[in-house]
């Protein structure tokens, strides 16, 4: 893949499009975002069916049709500089034999998101645009630290950024650089095998999930070392495990950093030599610092964890 693209820094008064490809959203679950954008001096523009609801044995925000319509028109629009997902859940991976990407390509715009976005988020790097993993719109159950929002803010501005954090009792010391690709662990593996999964030769992986069990997270594991991930790749780093296996069994269940969790991401890691740095915080909790995904990134870990975009 040649040198991925940025899209254009973002200005004051640019107009984000909003948009909810996959799980319903209320209005009062993004009004906070909304008006973090308004005080940052952005315009957001909701997509036609962005509030919208569809149950068939899954609430979407649409219909497959509705959903599509509104990301090709946030990904085409010209007056659109950023589109922003109101959440994840389920549905986006629906929508992606029909993105069109015909004036994005000669415009392209940022895109935020994380979970269930991570498959469109491949699908512009399959294609060579950068785009961003941090928080959406959505106010969550483990809340939403605004200092997240600021870190996506600076980096559609100037898409630079330096993180140190706290060396993990789990992480495997190195040094390593490369492109990153990832997001969310159950997508990573739902996408393997099509041609829109991630191309892991010489890159640095991310992984974060929410609410699995321990077998399946083990399952998706053994799936990308057979499919010969592991022995493809740079580096990892290991995001959020939150709510991992049952409330009853799990006395870590509460923990944004389930030590079973990281215990089995080790233990399936363990015969190859890349550095790996646990801990990191995005993911489905509280603090989410945004990855640049498509970016090159330095990683080292040692006393401490330093990513460099």
């Amino acid at each position: 893949m040649s040198r991925s693209v940025y899209p254009k820094p973002l200005k004051k008064n640019a107009r984000i499009a909003i948009v909810s490809p996959a799980g319903a959203v209320e209005s009062k679950d993004i009004e906070k975002g909304l008006s973090l954008l308004r005080e940052k001096g952005y315009v957001p523009v909701l997509g036609e069916y962005a509030l919208g609801k569809y149950t068939h044995g899954y609430t979407y925000a649409g219909t497959e049709k509705e959903r599509i319509s509104d990301l090709n028109w946030a990904f085409n629009d010209a007056s659109i500089s950023a589109i922003w997902a109101t959440r994840g859940g389920y549905g986006s991976q629906q929508l992606l034999r029909h993105l069109r990407l015909s004036r994005f390509r000669k415009l392209p715009k940022w895109y935020i998101g994380y979970s269930d976005n991570t498959v469109i988020q491949s699908f512009l790097l399959k294609n060579g645009f950068v785009s961003v993993y941090g928080q959406t719109l959505k106010t969550s159950s483990f809340g939403v630290d605004p200092g997240g929002y600021e870190k996506i803010f600076s980096l559609m501005e100037k898409p630079s950024l330096t993180y140190e954090i706290q060396s993990n009792l789990f992480n495997r010391g190195g040094k390593a650089k490369g492109i990153l690709v990832g997001g969310n662990l159950s997508l990573i593996y739902a996408l393997l095998g099509t041609r829109y999964s991630f191309d892991f030769h010489k890159k640095i992986l991310f992984i974060e999930d929410i609410g699995e069990n321990y077998y399946a997270l083990d399952r998706m594991l053994i799936s990308l070392d057979l499919a010969g991930v592991f022995r493809k790749i740079k580096g990892m780093i290991v995001g959020g495990m939150t709510l991992m296996g049952s409330k009853k069994d799990n006395p870590n269940y509460a923990d944004s950093f389930d030590p079973l969790a990281y215990d089995i991401v080790k233990e399936r890691v363990g015969k190859y030599v890349f550095p790996v740095a646990f801990g990191f915080p995005n993911g489905h909790i509280y603090r989410n610092f945004p990855l640049l995904i498509g970016v090159k990134v330095s990683l080292s870990v040692g006393e401490k964890v330093v990513v460099k975009f």
